[in-house]
This record gives C-alpha cells, structure tokens and sequence, in this order.
C-alpha cells in the first residue's frame, strides 16, 4: 500500500469510501453487513487505514454498519471520517444532535477526520450564517478532541469555495473534491484545486471514476492507452492520473464488492504517476468523451443580449453536466440557489443570444431541453 505524510499522520493513499456499500436485493437502505464486514477486514489486512462515511449514505445506514464493523478493530487502528449534512438545509439548526447522534451510530468518542459535508450554492448562504453556530460548533468539539481534523467537501464553484474559504479557510485542515480526469476541465476541477494551492489545503479526492463511469472505455480509447501501458487496466488509469497531482493526499473509491477492493488495492501496491505522452492521451480521452457537450467558452457575448439577464454560460455548464451524466443531483442542486427567472425555464427563445454566439450554439433550444429535463 503507498501512503501519504498528512501532519504527523500516515494515511493510506487509497481509503475506503462507504456510499457504495453492497446491499440486499437492490435496497439501497439495506446495507449487506456480512459482505461489508469482509471488506473491511480484507482492507485493513491489506494496509487500507481511511473510512469515509455520512449521515446520509445508504439512508442512514452506512454510519451504523461501519460503527458496528469497525468497533471490531483497536480505535488506533483506523481513521474515520464522516460529514455534517448541509446538503439538507433542515438539518442546519442540527449540528449538536446530529453530531452526539454521529458518535452514538459510529461507536466511537471522536472523529479523526469531519467534514463540511457539500460546500455549494444551493448551502453556502446557511453555513456562512451565524445563526446556526455550525462553524462554532465543530470548532468546539475539535478543542475538546472530539474531531481530530477539521475540513469540508465541495460540488460547488470556485467561487463558492472561495467565500467559505474566506470565511474559515483559517481553521479548516483538508477539502474533498471530486476529481478525476474528465471533470479536470469539465466541471474546473483544475481551477478549484489551484485555489486549495493558495490556502496551503491538501486535497482528498471523491469520484475518481465518476461513479463507475471511467472504469470502461470505447475500444478505440482503451487500445490507445494500453498500448501505452499494456499492463495497466483501465480503471488503473483513473488512479494514475491522481497519483499525478502532487497536491492529493487521499483517494476515496466507493467499492461494492471484493473484485472492485482487490483491484484497486493492486492499484495501490505502487505509485506509477503519469508521463507527459500518457498525461496528454488520457486527457485526449476525456476530450472525446464529452465530444458531444456544448462547445461554450464562456466569452459571455450571450449575456448582454439576454432580455432576461439569464447566467447562459453557467446555464449551458450545467446543462453539459446533466446531459453527459444523465440526469444526477449537481445541475438541480446549483439551480435551486437560483430564482425562478433566471433558471433556464425563464428562456422567451428570441434567440439574440444566437445572434452574438461566436460558437453557434443553439442556445434557446438547450434551455428549452434543460427546463425539460429538470422537470
């Protein structure tokens, strides 16, 4: 197993994420114990060290099977992390009672790792609110050694994680992003960990292969990375290209059976970052994935002819998003923050945006096909 230096910690590079846990006949709330309990024992035998688990994950379940599992092991043999749940703004007068609940579910006396759990637009206005003391109140439970290390995850913008940052970015330790090489550009996850550079933040990463979607490839992609690298498998890749950032500590992979565990353990057993040639293919890969996405540059030509002041390159952003993963909680979740006129349904399709686009794209009928979708 390799592993990463984080302050006078020895992290596993790769930890086990528990939103995927296996399950019993389909029911995502009905979490398979005994074969997650094999799991857990299998990567603790083979050097795996961090669990990742949340409030919500598998309905609530996922806290207190990783609690009842876990407690099977010394409390120095693991480090656990889970997440207030602003994703949900009715939890946010919570933080007390859901944090006593965390400890109580989890079995244990304190969290080696706590996160702000999905930093973004639609949450950032109630975490920065001082009303709901969130902020003092970890800060509180870290003095009293009740969380070990401080951070949060983040589904939003730059922008976003700029204002939390400079709300706290002071007291918190680490951020968790997802990452991997297609959402490098398409969803700026470039940009987002240039701004962690600046606030001396190491990064852990969620979604390294974009809830499975990066683990198969076309053919003609898959043969030409491996003839690049004839004994790496394709979900390999993913994991190359972090090990690539010198900026991340930690890879979270959300495994649901021993095959997915095993793999990327032998992933693990080496750091193999990528080379300049191998870097630009797989980037080239990612290119033709999203082939068919709106080809916006964000010149915002678009924006002064809109009679309705709409935001059309970050609509279209979004728009790209859901379309290329079919649907999903992101492009919802961002426009919820938004009010109903400038959401794509507020498009009156007079097409002066068109007018002005130097892509050509046909901007009325992507909002048209947004509000659609979003419906």
């Amino acid at each position: 197993m390799v592993y990463r230096k984080f302050q006078d910690l020895k992290l596993s590079a790769l930890g086990l994420g528990t939103m995927r846990l296996p399950v019993v006949d389909g029911d995502d709330a009905r979490i398979d114990e005994a074969a997650a309990r094999e799991m857990v024992d299998y990567a603790i035998e083979h050097g795996i060290n961090y669990f990742d688990t949340a409030w919500g994950y598998h309905s609530g379940s996922s806290e207190l099977v990783m609690g009842r599992v876990l407690s099977a092991y010394p409390r120095e043999k693991f480090y656990l992390a889970t997440k207030f749940p602003g994703y949900d703004l009715s939890n946010m007068d919570k933080v007390e009672e859901i944090f006593e609940k965390q400890l109580e579910k989890c079995q244990v006396k304190y969290f080696d790792f706590y996160l702000f759990h999905n930093v973004c637009e639609m949450n950032i206005d109630a975490y920065l609110d001082e009303k709901y003391g969130i902020f003092s109140y970890l800060s509180e439970q870290k003095k009293r050694g009740r969380i070990r290390h401080l951070g949060f995850s983040a589904h939003g913008s730059v922008e976003v994680m700029r204002r939390f940052l400079e709300a706290y970015g002071e007291e918190m330790e680490f951020c968790q992003l997802q990452i991997n090489y297609l959402d490098w550009s398409f969803q700026d996850a470039k940009g987002k960990v240039e701004l962690l550079k600046e606030w001396k933040l190491p990064v852990w990463v969620m979604e390294p292969l974009r809830g499975g979607r990066l683990a198969k490839l076309s053919g003609e992609a898959e043969k030409a990375l491996t003839a690049l690298r004839p004994h790496e498998k394709i979900p390999a890749w993913a994991f190359r290209f972090l090990q690539s950032l010198p900026e991340v500590t930690m890879v979270l992979s959300g495994m649901s059976d021993m095959t997915q565990l095993r793999e990327n353990l032998h992933t693990f057993e080496t750091d193999e970052p990528l080379n300049t040639q191998e870097m630009e293919a797989l980037l080239s890969v990612a290119d033709g994935l999203l082939g068919a996405a709106l080809p916006c540059t964000a010149c915002h030509y678009c924006v002064s002819h809109c009679p309705q002041g709409l935001e059309i390159p970050r609509l279209l952003s979004l728009y790209n998003e859901h379309c290329f993963t079919g649907g999903g909680f992101l492009a919802p979740m961002a426009l919820s923050a938004e009010p109903e006129d400038k959401r794509p349904g507020a498009c009156i399709g007079c097409r002066s945006c068109e007018a002005v686009c130097p892509q050509q794209i046909q901007i009325s009928e992507a909002m048209a096909d947004f509000a659609k979708k979003l419906k």
